[in-house]
């Protein structure tokens, strides 16, 4: 039986720029006794629209953010930008994600390893978080995949799967950029391996003054991972991610501000126990996120500075148990339980005396679910269908149920039909249920349904790769503040209808020469901003010996970005990557990466003015 055929969730997958590429499963490999993350899935052959962003892709790209990252890689996904550094939060923040037109109010579920990644006050992702220190690979589902994940992936979910030590012995990477705006950006790693332990660490330091006066931001992360395998059939694992940003935030040109700026304290830590015998395998994971933050919310020029500051604690625990049953030939029965307590604590503080606190407020609620899911295969598995329902209890909404259904036809070893039907959901958070004059206890979660078709084929060898999607978004329920009794109020009234597709091509034109594009199309009948009409991606690499040079193209159409007369902002950006290896004892990799080549002036949220050409040059070495 091919265990590759593990497939749990519907929807259809077209992997752009990755051909023939094979990225490796979620297994303990028992001859070289490596441990790698508790995925609850393949995401190499699910059903859903699935995106794979791979270590080699994030190293090249010469970003910290992973987030930019996406954007490039990742069709029918973007991401709001305020300037050239630091997403921020509150007020005028950025970093807000959405798949499809789908992500205001945190409807992109984030994971570090399967661990979700939010805070728990407010419900909203830290983008600033998301960076590439750790990081292996990026898998992108564009859909609802709350069937394995519940709330908060109701548009689609994000997985950071953080890197693991497969050389034995001991290995590291050092890494310096500087560029425009004085802007400095640091990162060193080490990992090590020794028979069934290893273990990484790792380190980022970004700083940079920002593009406008007033928006200079820093952050720094820390990462550690230990993973045993205890024998061929068990393996554990822990790891712990941190990190502290300090973003300031100059408004818009419209209306600017003075003295606004966050503090930002994150941490995630996880452990997970697996087993893999030759009928059934699975593990056990818990995980808790939690934070510190510290903001002022600042003042218009010569308004007087305000003398309070706003505070928040928050938390995100919980844990995961799942195991699948290959009980009989092409067929998998997976089963889970998940449980979830999430909350925090708010106040404000005098800037004169800390002690003095007000507003304050503190709440909690607590989720939990089971799932069951089944695929089987038929005609030497020619077609699979699958099929799974997920039950999820909420403390302060009750019951919601989640059916997903698909399939996958492969009428040739080098073409993939994938036809689905899912659900997902956002519940409402403790903002929305609790906190200031809107709140409303009585609150619904949102939910949309999705209908998708997809086909993809590879010619040449798998030297092309071809893909198209065609989707349906039915949403319903969504939380809008409306007047009721002359008070603004909370409610489930809103509806949103969005259709689209999206096309991708990787062609490997030669050993030394690849290139990619894609085109998503998006249409929708709600106000919904930041989300491009159009998207077109497009990129050339070429590699003659230890150099490499990369041409990128990303080109914007029609995205309502909050101009108050309702115009729309359309832009084209053109970018040059270059390095050359020097193939000494100890590789050194020489890098420049252009940005903005044509200067384009553009602004993606209205009044902050995104920056022109950008230069940065850095220098890594490996051991």
């Amino acid at each position: 039986m091919n265990r590759q055929l593990l497939v749990f969730i519907p929807l259809a997958m077209t992997a752009a720029g990755l051909a023939a590429a094979e990225i490796p499963r979620d297994t303990v490999k028992l001859g070289e006794v490596v441990v790698t993350a508790p995925l609850k899935t393949d995401p190499d052959l699910i059903p859903l629209n699935v995106t794979q962003v791979t270590a080699e892709q994030i190293e090249d790209s010469g970003e910290s953010s992973l987030l930019p990252v996406l954007v490039s890689k990742v069709p029918g996904l973007f991401v709001t930008e305020r300037g050239f550094a630091g997403y921020g939060v509150s007020g005028g923040s950025a970093g807000e994600v959405n798949i499809r037109g789908v992500g205001q109010g945190n409807k992109v579920l984030f994971m570090i390893d399967g661990q979700p990644q939010w805070a728990g006050v407010f419900g909203h992702s830290l983008a600033d978080t998301y960076v590439a220190n750790g990081v292996e690979r990026v898998e992108v589902v564009k859909g609802p995949s709350s069937l394995l994940y519940g709330s908060n992936a109701m548009g689609g979910s994000i997985n950071l799967v953080t890197r693991t030590q497969r050389q034995d012995g001991l290995t590291g990477r050092a890494r310096a950029m500087f560029g425009s705006f004085s802007t400095q950006k640091f990162a060193l790693s080490s990992g090590y391996k020794k028979d069934k332990f290893s273990a990484t660490l790792s380190g980022q330091l970004d700083r940079s003054n920002g593009n406008r006066a007033g928006s200079a931001f820093w952050l720094a992360n820390e990462f550690a991972q230990l993973k045993y395998a205890a024998s061929n059939h068990w393996s554990l694992a822990g790891m712990l991610d941190m990190t502290q940003s300090h973003a300031n935030n100059p408004g818009t040109i419209q209306n600017p501000l003075e003295n606004m700026w966050t503090d930002i304290f994150r941490g995630t830590g996880g452990i997970y126990v697996k087993n893999m015998y030759d009928k059934y395998d699975g593990g056990i994971q818990g995980y808790i996120n939690w934070g510190r933050h510290k903001l002022d919310d600042g003042n218009t020029p010569g308004e007087t500075p305000r003398d309070y500051l706003f505070n928040s604690t928050d938390y995100n625990m919980g844990f995961t148990a799942y195991e699948s049953f290959y009980l009989w030939t092409a067929n998998t029965l997976s089963a889970g339980i998940d449980f979830q307590h999430w909350g925090g604590h708010v106040w404000n503080t005098n800037k004169e005396d800390v002690n003095i606190r007000t507003s304050e407020a503190e709440h909690h609620v607590n989720e939990v679910a089971g799932y069951v899911m089944m695929q089987q295969g038929f005609f030497n598995e020619v077609l699979n269908i699958n099929g799974g329902v997920r039950l999820q209890h909420g403390s302060t909404y009750g019951n919601v149920w989640v059916p997903q259904a698909g399939l996958i036809v492969k009428p040739s070893q080098t073409s993939q039909i994938k036809a689905s039907f899912s659900k997902g959901f956002r519940s409402p958070n403790i903002r929305e249920l609790y906190l200031y004059p809107p709140a409303n206890p009585d609150l619904k979660p949102e939910y949309m349904l999705n209908y998708e078709i997809s086909y993809r084929q590879h010619l040449l060898d798998y030297r092309l790769m071809l893909g198209a999607a065609l989707f349906y978004i039915d949403g319903k329920n969504m939380i809008q503040t409306v007047r009721v009794d002359g008070r603004p109020r909370n409610v489930n009234t809103g509806k949103f209808h969005n259709k689209g597709f999206e096309l991708e091509a990787a062609y490997s034109i030669l050993a030394n020469i690849q290139a990619s594009a894609s085109w998503s199309y998006l249409h929708t009948d709600s106000d919904n901003l930041y989300s491009p009409k159009n998207k077109l991606n497009a990129e050339v690499t070429y590699s003659p010996g230890d150099f490499s040079f990369t041409l990128e193209e990303m080109s914007i159409w029609s995205m309502k970005n909050g101009n108050p007369n309702g115009a729309t902002e359309s832009y084209s950006l053109l970018n040059l990557r270059a390095a050359y290896t020097l193939g000494t004892t100890v590789p050194v990799t020489l890098s420049v990466k252009v940005d903005n080549i044509t200067n384009k002036h553009y602004q993606i949220i209205y009044g902050c003015p995104m920056p022109g050409t950008t230069i940065m040059g850095g220098v890594e070495f490996k051991f």
